[in-house]
């Protein structure tokens, strides 16, 4: 087979940029090692900035995500047992819009089956040969058929644990890590949000947040141990311990009910530099993971895929490689400002265990400036609805 872009991964980073390809006139062809329904399954984040949601107009499948996603003015964090309201609309003229990552990942699926654009799925042993020179291919097997795709460019879209960065040899890559010592407990209910908007709250027992899919289901999380065990956490001792970490009035109106699903995701910060190696270019997780609470993930990878396509375009339509040549430092230069935010949204609301009673107060000097400060909300918000590309 025979393509002009090898993307590897059938996630949102490799669908949108799929999608954007081809509506640029470009041929892809999507490698992926699991099945979509086993793509589908993974529950992740729902926060889109607005250079995320103009991306996925862009790529063609913004209707169902207009017609039910949930448009947010601003946020709210508790601390000390009250509520404040970070408003994004007044401090920066923008909002951001909830509509969750397995419904993007279903709209670009859909979209790309609808155009023909060609996704091969449960591909094993997938290989990228030759990826500094200017034939790379990817190989793989199905049914104990070994294939190969010849290409021009290939797109490493295949997260954390893919094949991408790990084809880099260690010389050639520098990696940046910062492991947090908890984790978030989170589930999944059809339940009403208890609140309009997503509640942070910082509380002495844990961090916790308040977050929703939709109207009708919600997604809630607390702070855990490392060493949490998902079968000592019945639904009732989620909800009472959910309740303890939110102010009264919030947790009054709390409405609970049986999870639909249920997991523990640790918290990470981590970069790999650079994030292009020849015609091998490392996009979304592959390259870089930010912890949850800053709601960065799925929006740095649209933030590399805009910078990925529109260098790809350059370089088939006008010729110029300076899209391809800059994506690296472009791409990584907004990365490092994300992970700055995403750390430091994450420090200011959890607990850390090696903190001590200084590391406390100052905790509490960082709320209490933040909540009386119109500039620090502002940054806040500016960096919460979303730098632009």
């Amino acid at each position: 087979m025979r393509t002009q872009v090898a993307i590897i991964g059938a996630g949102p980073a490799g669908l949108l940029l799929g999608q954007l390809l081809h509506r640029k006139g470009i041929d892809a062809i999507i490698v992926e090692q699991r099945s979509p329904d086993y793509v589908l399954s993974r529950i992740r984040a729902g926060v889109l900035e607005q250079g995320a949601v103009g991306l996925l107009e862009e790529a063609g499948v913004g209707a169902r995500m207009h017609k039910e996603g949930l448009i947010h003015d601003g946020t709210e964090l508790t601390f000390d047992g009250r509520r404040h309201r970070i408003d994004f609309k007044r401090l920066v003229g923008q909002t951001v819009m909830v509509y969750g990552q397995t419904e993007v990942t279903r709209d670009l699926m859909d979209a790309r089956t609808a155009c023909g654009a060609k996704t091969i799925y449960n591909a094993e042993n997938v290989t990228l040969v030759d990826y500094a020179s200017d034939t790379p291919k990817v190989t793989y097997q199905q049914d104990g058929v070994t294939h190969e795709i010849t290409c021009d460019f290939i797109a490493g879209c295949d997260g954390f644990h893919g094949v991408s960065r790990k084809s880099v040899p260690n010389s050639a890559i520098s990696l940046f890590e910062r492991v947090y010592p908890f984790g978030w407990l989170g589930i999944l209910s059809d339940t009403p949000p208890v609140s309009d908007e997503l509640i942070y709250a910082n509380h002495q027992r844990g961090f916790a947040l308040c977050s929703m899919r939709s109207l009708t289901r919600s997604r809630y999380y607390i702070q855990c141990g490392m060493d949490t065990q998902i079968e000592d956490w019945s639904d009732d001792r989620f909800w009472d311990e959910l309740r303890l970490r939110l102010p009264p009035e919030t947790a009054e109106q709390l409405v609970t009910g049986p999870s639909i699903e249920k997991s523990i995701a640790p918290l990470r910060s981590f970069v790999a530099e650079p994030m292009r190696f020849g015609n091998l270019f490392l996009a979304g997780d592959a390259a870089h993971i930010v912890p949850p609470t800053g709601a960065k993930g799925l929006n740095l990878a649209a933030g590399d895929v805009h910078y990925l396509s529109t260098a790809f375009e350059e370089f088939y339509t006008g010729k110029s490689r300076a899209g391809i040549d800059g994506y690296s430092q472009k791409a990584l230069t907004r990365v490092w400002l994300a992970e700055r935010f995403s750390w430091w949204m994450t420090s200011i609301l959890h607990n850390f265990p090696d903190n001590g009673d200084f590391g406390q107060r100052i905790q509490e000097a960082e709320l209490d400036y933040l909540f009386s400060s119109n500039a620090a909300m502002t940054s806040l918000a500016e960096n919460y609805v979303g730098l632009p590309y």
